[in-house]
């Protein structure tokens, strides 16, 4: 699937089946359902991937100090371009 192909298909009602569970937390994140993503999030704790899905998210919130320690956890530096740009990114890190 392509960048292009998974921004489509964020039209539909759910997202693509065949998708990886971080994919889908970035579609509900993208169609406005956060609970939805943040529960994907918290399912793998300790998992880098996960983590840095985790962080993004507190960040979608408004919690940076949340989003802070979820960039420590995951081995990663604090995003600090736009949530649409990191959201674009991270997509792009998954397909």
């Amino acid at each position: 699937m392509t960048f292009e192909q998974f921004s489509s298909s964020l039209s539909q009602s759910t997202p693509p089946d065949e998708i990886s569970d971080l994919l889908k937390a970035l579609w509900f994140d993208a169609n406005n359902d956060w609970e939805a993503a943040h529960q994907i999030a918290q399912s793998r704790e300790g998992t880098p991937k996960y983590d840095r899905l985790h962080a993004y998210l507190h960040r979608v919130e408004g919690d940076a100090f949340n989003a802070g320690y979820w960039y420590r956890r995951a081995g990663a530096e604090i995003y600090k371009g736009t949530l649409k740009e990191e959201w674009a990114v991270l997509v792009k890190s998954l397909l």
